[in-house]
């Protein structure tokens, strides 16, 4: 499928629109919109604009709150409940974090149990907004059952995503993103937007069977094995249990039921490096890291090492300048704004 290059700014518009007609607050579908276009800027299109279609979907049909009132009950010094009203998740990840990283930076540490939340997109938006103010942060969330755990023939665990952002002074912040199966599923729904096939070891078939086509995929696979499927049960526990938030196989699905709320927990961790050492020389030995990093001598076919999020962060700059690539069919879709979806 051909491609369509969009201005950034433009595609943040057409987002806006799209969401404000399926009844979504404005000021809402502006937070989603940056969040969709930061991940498609990134590259990371499995959680860019192409997602659009689905929270209208779920927005209309009643599977989200589209004027949500957020409540937060503070449990500790550097601890809280960020309850979202089952609002669409974007927004309530955003302001969840912003709340940790004011606990941080007045008590040094600052979590955040969220609850009642959606969808929220790409953690790297939302680890970037600690690292931005010179901190670390930690965001982990869960989805529905999609990854089988090792050994097993059938999924649990979804695809449980981790996101750090570290800071540096000089340098850009160091950002780890990754879902906790070998690819995040929306990378599966890309390629059938695309009509592309796909790594044998990214999904298996009913059978359990590795699959290349991403029509066939039932379920995914964790990276690294066991691996994987630790961390994957390390972000469950935090995303649902220590929220009180459905977990594993209970969650409710992301496609179908779109008229029941899901319910889903997130977790956000903050820290303020100023209380364990100097903040400045922290963010010195940072850039000391990553700069001897880059100067690791790379093996054949490759022309530098980068850090975590480096590549990610340079075809962002590139898309800032030349446009960011959607697929006819998605930019058809959020191109008819003047139909209700």
């Amino acid at each position: 499928m051909t491609n369509v290059i969009v201005n950034h700014e433009k595609l943040k518009e057409l987002v806006i629109n799209k969401l404000v007609k399926g009844g979504l607050v404005e000021e809402h579908a502006k937070i989603v919109a940056d969040v969709l276009v930061h991940a498609d800027l990134r590259g990371v299109s499995s959680h860019g604009v192409l997602r659009t279609e689905h929270y209208v979907k779920r927005l209309l049909e009643g599977g989200m709150n589209p004027n949500p009132e957020f409540s937060i009950k503070n449990t500790g010094p550097s601890s809280a409940i960020f309850d979202g009203d089952d609002g669409i998740g974007h927004v309530i990840a955003k302001e969840a974090m912003d709340y940790a990283i004011n606990l941080a930076k007045k008590n040094g540490i600052g979590t955040v149990a969220v609850i009642n939340s959606s969808h929220c997109g790409a953690l790297s938006y939302f680890v970037k907004q600690a690292a931005e103010e010179g901190l670390v942060g930690m965001a982990v969330t869960h989805t529905d059952k999609v990854v089988v755990p090792f050994g097993g023939a059938e999924p649990y665990f979804g695809t449980n995503p981790i996101a750090y952002g570290f800071p540096a002074k000089k340098n850009k912040p160091v950002i780890l993103d990754m879902a906790t199966s070998n690819v995040a599923f929306g990378k599966v729904l890309h390629a059938r937007e695309a009509g592309t096939s796909i790594p044998s070891d990214w999904g298996v078939d009913v059978n359990g069977s590795p699959t290349t086509d991403p029509n066939e995929v039932n379920a995914l696979l964790p990276f690294a094995g066991p691996k994987g499927y630790g961390l994957a049960m390390v972000v469950d526990v935090l995303s649902g249990l220590l929220t009180g938030s459905a977990f594993g196989p209970h969650i409710a699905t992301m496609y179908g039921d779109y008229n029941k709320k899901r319910k889903l927990g997130h977790f956000m961790f903050v820290i303020n490096p100023a209380v364990f050492t100097d903040s400045e020389t922290f963010l010195e030995n940072m850039d000391k890291m990553i700069d001897e990093i880059h100067q690791t001598t790379p093996v054949q076919g490759f022309s530098k090492v980068m850090v975590p999020g480096e590549p990610e962060q340079q075809r962002e700059g590139e898309r800032l300048v030349n446009g960011v690539p959607v697929t006819q069919k998605v930019y058809d879709y959020l191109s008819q704004i003047k139909e209700m979806v």
